[in-house]
């Protein structure tokens, strides 16, 4: 199972660089087959730019979360508490092989009226078909 995540420009240069090994959630999936997440890059970008493998998935505390990632978080300890401010528990993905999709691909080529997710959105075998020719490709 596959999850597209909106994440935004800064901290996508920072994943497909390997400075930033934990995307930072303030909730995640209630599903535990969950492998892969697609990157879409929010505009001014706009468009999927890839996809890593989820190596763990990190709940803690949002001062015991920084200090077990802080070390590959791509960001600074100001942004990370302005993020989880009021948050009891907090998540990281730990980021494993991360795949750059060339060309980078427009969503609403493969799917009609396409709106980024808030937060996440399944892509089970059924999107995934949904989604067919171009990303079909990249994954085969």
């Amino acid at each position: 199972m596959r999850v597209l995540l909106s994440i935004k420009p800064d901290h996508v240069a920072n994943i497909m660089s390997g400075k930033k090994v934990f995307e930072f959630r303030r909730k995640v999936f209630a599903r535990r087959d969950v492998r892969v997440a697609i990157i879409y890059c929010t505009m001014p970008v706009g468009r999927i730019v890839g996809e890593f493998d989820i190596v763990d998935i990190i709940r803690d505390s949002p001062d015991r979360l920084w200090e077990r990632s802080q070390w590959g978080s791509g960001i600074s300890r100001e942004y990370f508490d302005s993020y989880f401010d009021g948050c009891k528990d907090a998540y990281a993905l730990q980021i494993g092989n991360v795949r750059e999709f060339e060309p980078h691909i427009n969503p609403s080529d493969l799917v009609d009226k396409f709106t980024p997710p808030q937060s996440y959105m399944y892509i089970g075998e059924d999107r995934k078909r949904d989604m067919a020719t171009q990303l079909e490709l990249l994954w085969s």
